[in-house]
Parts: C-alpha cells; sequence; structure tokens
C-alpha cells in the first residue's frame, strides 16, 4: 500500500512544476497580438493580365509564381498549377483550385 501511494505522489509532481512557465529572460519584450510568425507564409498576392482575349490571374507567394488561373472569353476557366515548384505548369479543369497534396521522401532506397 505505502508504496502505491509513494508511486501517486512521484506522478503528481512533474504535473505540479509544469503548471508553472518559466520567467521570460530580462531585456525581452512582449510579442503583440496579429505580430507576423517565423515560418507565416501569409496570403498569396495575385497579379490580373490580360493576354490576348484570355484573362490570367497570377496567384504568387513571397514572389514564386505556383499557379494561374486562366478565364477565356467564352468557356469554362482552368487553373495551370506547379505541383513540383520547378516552374513546371500542369492544366487542371476542376471548379476549384487543386489541393496541393505534401510529397515527403520517408525513406530512399
Amino acid at each position: 500500500m505505502k508504496s502505491i501511494f509513494f508511486a501517486l505522489i512521484l506522478l503528481a509532481v512533474p504535473v505540479a512544476a509544469a503548471d508553472k512557465a518559466p520567467p521570460p529572460p530580462p531585456g525581452s519584450k512582449p510579442v503583440p497580438d496579429g505580430a507576423p510568425v517565423v515560418g507565416n507564409v501569409g496570403e498569396p498576392s495575385i497579379t490580373i493580365r490580360n493576354k490576348g482575349n484570355d484573362r490570367v490571374e497570377e496567384y504568387r507567394i513571397r514572389g514564386k509564381l505556383y499557379m494561374m488561373k486562366v478565364t477565356p472569353p467564352k468557356g469554362k476557366p482552368y487553373f495551370l498549377v506547379d505541383q513540383l515548384g520547378r516552374g513546371e505548369f500542369t492544366r487542371n479543369d476542376g471548379p476549384t483550385p487543386p489541393m496541393a497534396v505534401p510529397q515527403w521522401v520517408v525513406k530512399t532506397f
């Protein structure tokens, strides 16, 4: 019985210690709400151009073109998407922009 009581006390000590946050380092300033976070991509910038009779909307993040929406004068719009970031655009005729699926290398052989 004493060993169970002792084990419960040992389990409660780390939980109580985790509730208290360490004080900030001296000389640091608090970050205001809404400040940019490192790694935050933000919203894409959109440039609208007319090429011939077509309307082309270029979507860029950090200055890199990753998608174009082409709207011909007659017919439905289509998307040109750079899936791998190499500047090679493939056509997608869907009503919404295609979903970019993460493509991580797990293991190479």
